[in-house]
């Protein structure tokens, strides 16, 4: 596995730079490549180059499996800078906060403040909320998606 690695790696490691062309995930691309190799190395032949096809094949797969999991994967949305929620002992701060929020939820839509409310206030389910207002789940689901969102970009702007 040693001599595989020294012969290999480097080349390896180049080839997957260039397609990914992110040099983290080319470096976690090649130890992931080198612990299949150690996990089949009965499957590895031991010609050099069919060894190095092998381990080319390999990497080229994992990239396209990282390609495809990058896919579907929802795209992630930025947390609220927290640096303004005040502690527990100030009290000036928590009323200012609180008087955000309420500034926030007033400007987001009737629809988006009702799940909110429904799901962070009152603590009910997608479900129970989708069964009461005769709406989907999936789209009590997007509403709460997208008001979340809102307030997020609100609670920003009334911070700054």
């Amino acid at each position: 596995m040693t001599a595989l690695h020294d012969t290999h790696a480097r080349d390896v490691r180049r080839f997957l730079r260039a397609l990914t062309r992110d040099p983290d995930l080319a470096e976690d691309l090649l130890q992931e490549t080198m612990l299949r190799a150690w996990r089949h190395l009965d499957t590895v032949p031991d010609d050099d180059s069919a060894a190095r096809r092998w381990l080319f094949t390999v990497a080229r797969r994992l990239v396209i499996d990282a390609a495809r999991l990058r896919r579907t994967r929802p795209a992630e949305v930025s947390p609220v800078a927290l640096e303004w929620i005040p502690s527990r002992e100030d009290e000036i701060g928590a009323a200012l906060a609180a008087q955000a929020v309420r500034t926030s939820l007033s400007r987001l839509s009737e629809s988006h403040r009702s799940i909110l409310v429904a799901m962070h206030m009152r603590g009910e389910s997608t479900s129970h909320i989708a069964a009461r207002l005769g709406l989907p789940v999936g789209t009590v689901k997007s509403r709460a998606y997208y008001a979340m969102r809102a307030l997020r970009a609100s609670l920003e702007d009334v911070a700054a």
